[in-house]
């Protein structure tokens, strides 16, 4: 169809290092089949990562819509690449929700660094907990008690409305911590210890259903690459009750390491899932 128009080809984004085509490459293939030599192209400046953010957030503007796994990929990727980005800037960005971004952080949150705040949607950055903000400010108080409130927000990492509430509340002797932001702290500390994911459904219905889709596929089962990607899958077809006796074959002495190599392996298919929807998002 863009070969076919007779409108011009709109510019193509090109990322400057690499000279990688980051939006438009069928607008590429549209112009080389019209017989044309040049095509116009934005350059973008940044690393791979801000690239491949780029890439979804102009796809989301004009490219055709994300099938739901890429959807689910690329939020994945941009998790991992941007861990200090909030669920919903990221959400937004990638056509997921907030809820299903937060299920990904919560799996990869053994890969993650943990941060004490998160930049929104508004690119504003808020903290996760104003807890240590708050204990911070009220040493600061008691040592500084000459300060203002900016100095002593500044240095605390809050905001001066959170430091004036924490003066407010050492003046009627009571916690600088709400009781509120006490149990957001638990919680938050929680979820650091906690490197395991939660027990989920490994394979259903869809995931059996796809599989022999490509198995059913001569582009995929007629090379040796293809044969190989559905054997990888084809081990992680096991039923639930499959993947518990796999758990209980495992001596004590060695759970720690297969815990380890089994997250090794999870990372190495969200690097695969990311560079496959890379791919795609590249082709359109």
């Amino acid at each position: 169809m863009l070969a076919e128009s007779d409108q011009p080809i709109r510019p193509i984004t090109v990322h400057r290092s690499t000279m990688r085509v980051v939006d438009g490459v069928h607008r590429v293939h549209a112009a080389i089949t019209r017989g044309e030599k040049y095509v116009q192209a934005d350059f973008f400046d940044g690393d791979e990562h801000e690239a491949f953010v780029r890439a979804v957030e102009l796809n989301a503007m004009h490219g055709l819509p994300l099938a739901q796994g890429d959807r689910l990929a690329a939020a994945a990727r941009i998790v991992m690449s941007h861990p200090q980005w909030s669920d919903r800037a990221i959400a937004k960005l990638t056509g997921t929700s907030a809820r299903t971004v937060s299920a990904i952080r919560r799996r990869a949150t053994a890969d993650l660094p943990q941060l004490n705040t998160r930049m929104g949607r508004d690119s504003r950055v808020r903290p996760l907990s104003t807890a240590v903000g708050r204990e911070s400010a009220a040493q600061l108080f008691t040592e500084r008690p000459e300060a203002g409130l900016r100095e002593i927000a500044r240095d605390a990492g809050i905001s001066v409305g959170t430091a004036r509430d924490v003066r407010a509340r050492l003046h009627r002797g009571e916690d600088p911590v709400p009781p509120r932001e006490r149990r957001g702290q638990a919680l938050l500390q929680g979820a650091e210890r906690e490197s395991e994911p939660r027990p989920r459904q490994v394979v259903n219905e869809t995931f059996k259903q796809a599989l022999h889709g490509l198995m059913q596929d001569p582009s995929v089962r007629q090379t040796d690459a293809g044969r190989h990607l559905l054997r990888l899958l084809h081990a992680h077809s096991l039923p639930e009750t499959e993947w518990s006796r796999l758990v209980e074959a495992i001596p004590a002495h060695a759970q720690d390491i297969v815990a380890d190599m089994a997250r090794s392996c999870a990372n190495s298919w969200l690097r695969l899932a990311a560079a496959v929807c890379q791919k795609h998002l590249q082709a359109h």
